[in-house]
């Protein structure tokens, strides 16, 4: 860990030039190894133990293919200051992996606690920050807290989102501009996000594009989604559209991007249609090399613009994001100002995300309710909001070592990756009682 105030070695210099990457998943491992033009991978860092590697990324690893390490559970746009642990841990990986930089998102996951004296709930999902003064304020110091705890530099994605929060002050591209040009932090552009927020919050990617410090992209994420009933759904389990390729497009018409990355999470294809999307990424990547490399490196302004009361400003940003959390997952009044259809949209989808990572983390429950595993598990969450101990606190495929108990006997579910301390049971599930075995932030 480093002193507090330093900055990493490289950190608003010149950046890593990655290639072409995919997001590295256990169940297209084999494809990623046979796949050609593959110079670097990422993977989820909640999901990977620094002591038990995967074999098939070890290989990876030793024919010097890059690994990046992709954090999903800090919370930097959260009201609270990031959790030693879990910055530990992240550090830990970004070694144990020897990569160049590691990344996380600019969202809050979870809200309550101390700072509002209500129970502290987790969304298991990444939530949008407000585009505001205060959540801005916030932001930037929970970014020098990490970065002076990691070992190399960190970059974050921007999210897509369901909802606008009411009342914003900036724009995203301003927003961005301006946490780059106060911390020096990179940034990793997720264009399928931008065009997320072009269909459902009306935001103009180009217009996105155009206010960001190109010279502070790490690299670019693009992945497939799909639109329902006028909102588009970032499922990162379709395939790549034209108009996320045309985003990618608008991008590197402006800058040259480090690296590109193909996320897929689930319902994943044959390795030819992957190798398929990767050709489309760098065709239109190739098609926009621009003829000169990035700028200068972003300005770093580490003491901020002169932050009256960070404390107050965490206070306030609490208060609100606790509230629109439990309007989402536990079943509090809408706050003032947000759009109420959509917000219900959000709450149907977290509950349907949570649903689908205990299904993969335990699969005896779909097997045992059949047809009525959604609607059960529906009945269930409905007044019961995730915490620190609940099922789905670990992100896309869990960390968590669940065993069901069915009928006295104990079994292993097929998900769980790392061992760990034994955590309270949570409450009675219909037909099936429950013992979680849960790896601590930064031990499996």
């Amino acid at each position: 860990m480093r002193t507090p105030g330093m900055r990493p070695a490289g950190e608003g210099g010149a950046m890593t030039r990655l290639g072409t990457g995919i997001g590295w998943r256990p169940e297209i491992a084999e494809d990623i190894a046979r796949l050609p033009g593959i110079d670097w991978v990422e993977v989820v860092a909640e999901n990977v133990c620094p002591g038990h590697v995967p074999d098939a990324l070890l290989r990876l690893r030793e024919r010097g293919t890059t690994v990046v390490p992709h954090g999903v559970s800090l919370g930097l746009g959260g009201a609270e200051r990031p959790d030693p642990e879990r910055l530990s841990a992240l550090a830990e990986r970004a070694e144990a992996l020897g990569s160049p930089l590691v990344t996380e998102h600019i969202a809050f996951v979870r809200a309550g606690g101390p700072l509002t004296g209500s129970p502290a709930i987790e969304a298991g999902h990444l939530l949008p920050v407000p585009r505001t003064r205060d959540a801005l304020d916030v932001l930037c110091e929970n970014v020098a807290i990490a970065q002076a705890a990691l070992p190399v530099p960190l970059a974050l994605e921007n999210i897509a989102a369901l909802i606008s929060w009411p009342g914003e002050e900036m724009t995203e591209g301003q927003f961005l501009a301006e946490l780059v040009e106060r911390t020096g932090v990179r940034l990793l552009i997720d264009v399928a996000n931008l065009h997320t927020n072009h269909v459902n919050r009306d935001e103009d990617p180009a217009a996105a594009l155009d206010e960001l410090p190109t010279e502070a992209i790490a690299y670019v994420h693009v992945a497939g989604g799909v639109e329902r009933d006028g909102v588009w759904h970032d499922s990162h389990a379709h395939p790549v559209t034209q108009p996320v390729l045309d985003v990618l497009a608008e991008l590197c018409a402006r800058t040259t991007p480090p690296g590109v990355l193909l996320e897929r999470d689930e319902d994943f294809p044959a390795a030819e249609e992957l190798a398929g999307e990767l050709d489309a990424i760098r065709a239109v990547t190739t098609a926009g090399v621009t003829a000169t490399d990035a700028g200068p490196a972003p300005k770093h302004r580490p003491n901020g613009n002169g932050i009256p009361d960070i404390d107050a400003a965490r206070e306030r940003l609490a208060r609100a994001q606790s509230a629109l959390l439990s309007a989402l997952v536990a079943g509090g009044p809408v706050p003032e100002g947000f759009d109420r259809r959509r917000l219900g949209v959000q709450s149907r989808a977290l509950t349907s995300k949570r649903a689908g990572v205990v299904a993969k983390v335990a699969p005896e429950l779909p097997e045992i309710l059949g047809d009525g595993y959604r609607r059960a598990f529906e009945g269930y969450a409905d007044g019961r909001p995730m915490t620190g101990a609940t099922a789905a606190t670990r992100w896309r495929s869990s960390s968590i070592c669940w065993r069901p108990v069915t009928s006295g006997t104990r079994r292993r579910g097929d998900g769980s990756r790392c061992g760990g301390r034994s955590a309270p049971d949570p409450p009675r599930w219909p037909r099936t009682r429950w013992r979680a075995s849960r790896a601590g932030p930064g031990s499996c």
